[in-house]
């Protein structure tokens, strides 16, 4: 061992005859064969279970993006696909957002749009669970919501915040806002512009590769549970209902947070 920054005096070596290249055996080959096809085998399940995305420095290094969702995860309850939707991901094109904020609208909800049964405007949400449900809503903002549920029931899960995973120069085209900060997802209206949506993608279907979809993505940690917002025309049980969810430490969450508590 030498002490840093002395000198060290070089060394010569006796050259000798150089050795022949043994072959290696065939049990060595053999092995070094599985080992590399074991390898390639899980490459290629890794790369189908985590479809790339196009490049962009907004994606974190530690985003999990899954497979689109099977038809089966959406047809339950409306109070249980909302809180499983959180940390899932919402990809159309080269827009990639994860679900960070949702509310759940059921049966006999007194602020469910579906209370007034099977219109032109609500079909949508008395289809099949895993489709779109897309309105307008004062004339100025794309809502999403995932259908529910079964088929006939008339219950859907509104999107209200979510945080850019990929292609946030096209978000911010679309939303008009050259911005990194919560407002510009924070709210469904916002989700629904920052995705390009208009009510032509309603009764989508969200399962299946290709347009508007809904990928499997990282659970969160912890949930925050609350009040829906502005359905004060509801009946008060439901006005006060926490059937609000958001991923708890994330600043991607829209107004008012302090009704939110932790589930």
């Amino acid at each position: 061992m030498t002490t840093p920054g002395s000198a060290t005096p070089p060394r010569f070596k006796r050259s000798s005859p150089r050795k022949k290249h043994q072959p290696r055996s065939s049990h060595r080959l053999a092995g070094d064969f599985a080992a590399g096809e074991a390898e390639a085998a899980r490459a290629s399940v890794a790369a189908r279970a985590t479809p790339s995305l196009p490049p962009s420095s907004t994606v974190p290094s530690q985003t999990y993006v899954g497979l689109p969702l099977p038809r089966e995860f959406f047809e339950v309850d409306a109070l249980d696909l909302a809180p499983r939707l959180l940390g899932k991901l919402l990809r159309r094109d080269q827009v990639v957002l994860r679900i960070t904020e949702v509310e759940a609208y059921r049966p006999n909800d007194s602020a469910c749009h579906g209370r007034f049964g099977t219109t032109a405007r609500t079909a949508p949400m008395f289809g099949p669970g895993g489709h779109a449900y897309v309105y307008l809503c004062y004339g100025l903002h794309m809502m999403l919501n995932v259908v529910a549920d079964k088929e006939g029931v008339g219950a859907a899960v509104l999107i209200r915040s979510c945080s850019p995973v990929s292609g946030l120069d096209i978000i911010q085209q679309r939303r008009g806002q050259q911005t990194e900060k919560p407002i510009l997802l924070t709210g469904p209206g916002k989700v629904g512009q920052a995705l390009g949506l208009s009510t032509d993608w309603s009764n989508h279907p969200l399962y299946t590769p290709g347009g508007l979809e809904v990928l499997d993505g990282l659970e969160p940690e912890n949930i925050l549970v609350g009040p829906r917002v502005g359905i004060e025309y509801a009946s008060p049980e439901h006005v006060t209902a926490p059937w609000r969810f958001a991923v708890a430490g994330t600043p991607w969450i829209s107004a008012p947070k302090n009704t939110l508590r932790p589930r």
